[in-house]
């Protein structure tokens, strides 16, 4: 096979509006040092992730998440209590923010709806802006379910959980940057591949969703394609949703990139923690690109297992975002416009016409469980920001214990992943139609679909 390289075609169309942020120094700003005076950082997003990283080690127990404040450009610090280390905090060029919360207290919180509240079709993640832990529900959580989730949020206290419905349902969207295809009994699979990284033994290799990689094993470039790819390690469900797949090819290029359509390629420099606040992108196979912000860390949410009609798939420690997604998006490229890796789609609710919540596999946490590195051995794990050596300690990053979260439950790893289960969407049916059983899912709750679309045809539903 002669050296491929791995930046495969895009068959979505990038949203305008998205493609011009990421024209360069489009979101750019100003450090402006004016922490000898105590007053707040004008900070870039990148920077503020670097700041809240050595400012969470600062603070230690005091420490109760943290956020970026687009409009203002600054870092947001929630602590408990006061006293030297929030004045270091407050010189130091963040806004520091006396709440009630501490992250014990949710974290405590997280754990009694991992306990009692674990429904198909729900998710909660901490949300620093109200130190409160958010749950959603998605419209299958009805009548016995709902009052039974209800009495668990009420029983945590209006001022540390609150509860929210979403529209839709929560469902895996198999595919996102450039789109894989495997064949497997039944019919055939689409997801993304998300990043291309090093595997610890030197290979070239790519990152995508845990739910692609438990559907099947073999992955190839086109939908009717020989196998390019094979799957080494996949997480799903439990404590994450990635997978590592190998080229076959030892000697494929697979360029540290993300192709953002329109002519437009993102060079991925480094990997990095999700901030809540911060600007990210979300390149799809089905949709294209999309922005939006972090809206919360640690996410848990409850997929309606596939294999077991009264069984859920939990997945912990995910990224929660306000940025949309379709069926066809899993496993996908989410990256700042520095060209930092942030995350791997996994799933969530509603579209790219009327919105909805995606939640993302961070990066880090997929490189540092499989041995990977970025690209051709850039950073990995904890890299630096891009432009964070303006800060002290830009070695720091800000993960995911920042806030408070479900991060520490255990999933339900017992669960088969459903890429390949009735109900997903068959690769060669007409126009995009979900195969047979995807109707039985909006009856059923969570749901992991995947796409039926030609390579660089128009995206449906």
């Amino acid at each position: 096979m002669p050296k491929r390289k791995a930046a495969i075609a895009v068959g979505g169309v990038a949203a305008l509006g998205a493609a011009a942020l990421l024209l360069p120094n489009a979101n750019a700003s100003q450090d402006k040092d004016t922490a000898a005076t105590g007053t707040a950082r004008t900070l870039k997003a990148s920077d503020a992730t670097t700041l809240a990283a050595r400012l969470k080690q600062s603070l230690g127990g005091q420490f109760a998440g943290s956020y970026y404040d687009s409009a203002k450009q600054q870092l947001v610090v929630n602590a408990v209590g006061d006293g030297a280390a929030v004045a270091r905090a407050k010189s130091a060029g963040a806004v520091v923010r006396q709440v009630e919360n501490s992250t014990a207290d949710l974290q405590s919180a997280a754990k009694t709806l991992r306990a009692k509240a674990a429904i198909p079709g729900t998710a909660w993640a901490v949300d620093p802006r109200t130190n409160k832990v958010v749950v959603s529900a998605d419209s299958t959580v009805t009548g016995a379910k709902w009052d039974r989730l209800e009495s668990t949020v009420q029983g945590l206290g209006s001022g540390t959980a609150t509860l929210k419905k979403t529209g839709g349902t929560f469902k895996t969207f198999v595919s996102g940057g450039d789109a894989i295809f495997s064949q497997v009994q039944g019919g055939g699979v689409r997801c993304s591949l998300g990043f291309n990284v090093t595997a610890s033994d030197g290979s070239p290799a790519f990152l995508t969703a845990g739910h692609c990689g438990v559907a099947a094993k073999q992955w190839s470039d086109s939908q009717t394609g020989q196998p390019i790819a094979t799957v080494d390690q996949a997480t799903f469900p439990g404590e994450g949703d990635f997978s590592l797949v190998k080229y076959d090819d030892p000697a494929t290029q697979a360029p540290s990139e993300v192709n953002a359509g329109n002519g437009q390629v993102v060079a991925i420099t480094q990997a990095a923690e999700a901030t809540v606040g911060s600007t990210v992108f979300r390149m799809g196979s089905t949709t294209g690109l999309h922005d939006g912000q972090v809206t919360g860390l640690d996410a848990t949410v409850n997929f309606q297992s596939e294999t077991d009609p009264n069984g859920v798939d939990t997945v912990t420690g995910l990224i929660q975002t306000d940025v949309c997604a379709e069926a066809g998006d899993s496993g996908g490229s989410l990256f700042t416009q520095e060209g930092a890796a942030i995350g791997l789609t996994s799933g969530g609710s509603g579209d790219c016409t009327n919105g909805g919540e995606t939640f993302f596999q961070p990066v880090t946490t997929a490189l540092a469980a499989t041995g990977a590195t970025l690209g051709d051995g850039g950073a990995g794990a904890g890299g630096d920001q891009a432009g964070a050596g303006a800060q002290p300690g830009a070695g720091d990053q800000a993960g995911a214990g920042d806030q408070a979260g479900a991060g520490d439950q255990s999933g339900a790893g017992d669960q088969a992943g459903a890429g390949d289960q009735a109900g997903g969407d068959q690769i060669g049916g007409a126009g995009g139609q979900a195969g047979a059983g995807a109707g039985a899912a909006q009856e059923q709750g969570a749901k992991h679909h995947h796409r039926n679309r030609q390579q660089g045809g128009t995206s449906s539903n």
